[in-house]
């Protein structure tokens, strides 16, 4: 096993509240890598999504990454990395060449020209393109193509939905990470990181959004037919059930988030009072006022994922339902009551399918972490000890085994 040049990848989850790093391992002989490590650094340096106190997220990623050399025996000098915030942001273009060949068949050159068209736009002040999503291809007024690769025709179009970020804030992160010594591989969101570690193909076919609720952000995307439909980052997240806490239960933080954590829940509660005991004081506390006012803010954000639904006239119209990710997913009935708010099919997102070789992962919350690290292996290149020349299929095996959004996504340099 020591000739085998095993490949490994790296997702780095900069959140709000934390910064999370999985390493995952691809032997030649499968398709999926193992995690082999992970770790969880507080971060206390970001203001909903974005870089507040530079040295702060400088030493929270130096943290994580360390902790995750440490459990995998892997040194890590790049990753794939989420980009948040509200400034994120997913729109729509077009873009059409004409076939100059003389044979007019379409080449993987053709397929790239069109697809670099489509980039071709008024872009908001300040704004970058991440990503580039290819979505549907027409040929000469043939509509619906998935991959016109190899066919003949004169003029080639293509239907994209693009990511954007504001450029100061990946300015910023980008400038952390180099001051911690990591070349960001990819930027991507982490919900679609997400999608890509919770969902199977037939969810993405029929319809899902992927509802990730970080600490102050929530990241939503909407996968249809296999694409990407929808991307939207909204302002608010698990800190503002904490921030309602303090104030209707009339504690001071701490309190009130460990209270969420231990006793929230959006399912029938027992009456009468809980306790909690702090610095030696025991605090009472209504469990009914807990949910009522748990349930009021949750409501609140659904009710901004239903906005972002409508935008593209897909509320109530998801047959794949909602997928719920991250820390705040973990609240007790939080699949039930969003079923009942948006009215469609709901659940917890669970990565089962893919080997642990450490134990201790939480599913909920390194759920986009784990979707940067597949992201890392399915957009660019091995780490280190890359595939032998007598193993030129192994990628090509894993790229079957994951949904084609990944395969007709563009890098942005």
């Amino acid at each position: 096993m020591s000739e085998e040049k095993l490949s490994y990848f790296i997702g780095l989850d900069v959140g709000t509240t934390a910064v999370r790093c999985v390493v995952g391992e691809l032997s030649p002989d499968t398709s999926t890598p193992s995690i082999i490590g992970f770790s969880s650094a507080e971060n206390t340096g970001m203001r909903k999504g974005n870089v507040a106190h530079a040295e702060e997220v400088t030493q929270a990623i130096i943290k994580a990454v360390q902790e995750a050399e440490r459990m995998s025996g892997r040194e890590i000098k790049a990753a794939t990395v989420n980009i948040n915030g509200a400034h994120v942001q997913g729109i729509n273009s077009k873009g059409v060449i004409a076939i100059s060949s003389q044979d007019r068949q379409i080449s993987a050159e053709d397929r790239a020209r069109v697809e670099e068209a489509a980039t071709v736009i008024q872009l908001p002040a300040n704004k970058d393109i991440i990503q580039v999503f290819a979505k549907n291809y027409r040929l000469d007024g043939q509509d619906n193509i998935k991959d016109p690769l190899g066919m003949h025709g004169v003029r080639l179009e293509v239907d994209t939905h693009i990511l954007l970020s504001g450029t100061p804030a990946l300015k910023s992160l980008d400038q952390v990470l180099q001051n911690a010594e990591i070349r960001p591989s990819h930027h991507t969101v982490s919900s679609l990181a997400a999608a890509e570690a919770v969902l199977d193909r037939k969810q993405k076919e029929s319809g899902v959004a992927v509802v990730d609720i970080g600490a102050a952000t929530t990241n939503v995307i909407v996968i249809e037919d296999g694409e990407v439909e929808h991307i939207a980052v909204i302002p608010m997240g698990g800190t503002h059930i904490t921030n309602d806490l303090a104030i209707g239960l009339k504690t001071d933080i701490d309190v009130a988030e460990a209270v969420k954590l231990k006793y929230a829940s959006l399912g029938k509660v027992a009456k009468g009072d809980l306790s909690f005991l702090k610095d030696g004081e025991t605090l009472h506390f209504d469990r009914e006022m807990l949910k009522i006012i748990v349930e009021a803010r949750l409501e609140e954000l659904l009710e901004f994922v239903d906005k972002e639904l409508k935008k593209i006239h897909r509320s109530r119209r998801l047959p794949g339902g909602v997928v719920l990710v991250v820390g705040t997913a973990k609240l007790p009935g939080i699949a039930e009551f969003a079923r009942d708010v948006l009215e469609l099919p709901a659940r917890v997102g669970k990565w089962g399918h893919i080997n642990k070789v450490v134990d201790g992962l939480d599913e909920e919350i390194f759920a986009p972490c784990v979707g940067l690290m597949l992201l890392d292996m399915l957009l660019g290149s091995p780490q280190t000890g890359s595939f032998s020349e007598t193993q030129p299929g192994v990628l090509e095996s894993v790229n079957e085994s994951f949904s084609g959004i990944l395969r007709r996504l563009r890098k942005r340099k």
